[in-house]
């Protein structure tokens, strides 16, 4: 097995084209065509998890955190970022970053959090946009099947809950070859006149290399006329944050009781209790006061999430209760969805859980 052989089964989980632009995920150290002798999973790759890495004989880690966010001029070993770095060449270990990719999947970082707490009723709070588009393209009528099924088994055509989904309309296409063209239907020089199906398929903007090269591959025609369009509809299953339901409507105190015990989390900041009963919990792991009015907007009686600054926590104008539970609190079970994951994709290699303890903020 190759390294690349595991970023394959990340990617299908976590594609990266849904991480935040600003983001760095992917292979970030390493060549993704070494064999891989052993896997380490890490919410942060800092020194001591990199010795850990080989002390375990591991050279591949993965990351949910990107060790290298911002660009590096020099790599000299003055900080931990360079240190860390300078540690995984000088011993060829690859680091490979999720990050916002996990975030932003329907199985990534929020759905771990929301079934931590049980929620019921689950959607995604923040759908991000510019994710579904169209492919439109013209064949003619007795090859319209077989190339719809294609795109069909290429993921063309799903939507939400339902696939095989197209639109087709029936016309006459017209073309006409010059004398270095070689028609599939018609001759060169004449103007040909063929009845066509117009197929419309929409698909997740992370296929679209595979599904074009699917549709040059079975369209009959020497040239193959199409469109791809961006659209504006949202993907109920990609975006970042999740709101749900708890199961039974709880006291703000048995609920914050209730998320110390299930989160590990020794304490919790928050905003005025407003409300004695919690029922619709909005969630999003990390930094996410950026969603506070999305929460709102969605009805939530409270939002879990960490980062909040203090004047982030007057935004809650006694219309919900904002919750700060820590940014490692409220990531922490990623790494061992991650082992799991890859534990049932790669059933014959080893795949290992870091036992290094990478939260820098410390509690008295």
């Amino acid at each position: 097995m190759i390294i690349q052989d595991v970023i394959s089964h990340l990617e299908t989980l976590a594609p990266l084209a849904y991480a935040e632009d600003f983001d760095n995920v992917g292979l970030l150290v390493g060549d993704k065509n070494t064999k891989v002798t052993g896997i380490l999973v890490t919410l942060d790759t800092i020194e001591s998890v990199v010795e850990e890495a080989i002390t375990k004989n591991c050279n591949l880690i993965v990351s949910f955190h990107p060790i290298l966010f911002k660009g590096l001029k020099s790599i000299t070993g003055k900080t931990y970022v360079e240190r860390t770095v300078q540690k995984a060449i000088k011993n060829d270990i690859a680091i490979y970053a999720i990050h916002t990719a996990l975030d932003n999947a329907h199985k990534g970082v929020n759905d771990i959090i929301c079934n931590k707490l049980g929620l019921e009723n689950k959607r995604i709070l923040i759908p991000q946009k510019g994710t579904i588009k169209k492919l439109t393209t013209y064949v003619p009528v007795g090859n319209a099947n077989a190339l719809r099924a294609q795109l069909f088994k290429a993921g063309a055509g799903n939507i939400g809950n339902y696939d095989n989904c197209s639109f087709n309309a029936e016309g006459t296409g017209t073309y006409r070859g010059n004398e270095e063209s070689n028609p599939t239907l018609g001759e060169k020089g004449h103007l040909h006149e063929e009845q066509e199906i117009q197929i419309s398929v929409t698909f997740n903007k992370h296929s679209e290399s595979r599904l074009l090269n699917v549709l040059f591959e079975h369209h009959p025609y020497e040239e193959v006329a199409f469109e791809v369009a961006t659209l504006d509809n949202f993907d109920q299953h990609i975006g970042i944050g999740m709101i749900g339901e708890l199961n039974k409507a709880q006291s703000s105190l048995e609920f914050f009781d209730f998320v110390k015990n299930t989160m590990n989390v020794t304490c919790i900041r928050h905003s005025e209790i407003i409300s004695d009963t919690i029922k619709k919990v909005a969630v999003l792991g990390g930094s996410g006061s950026f969603a506070i009015s999305a929460a709102k907007q969605a009805g939530a009686d409270v939002l879990l999430t960490a980062d909040l600054k203090y004047h982030d926590f007057f935004s809650a104008e006694q219309e919900i209760i904002l919750a700060d539970i820590g940014h490692y609190e409220s990531e922490q079970f990623t790494k061992t969805f991650l082992v799991d994951y890859l534990s049932k994709k790669i059933t014959n290699f080893a795949v290992v859980l870091s036992t290094t303890h990478t939260n820098p903020v410390k509690y008295l």
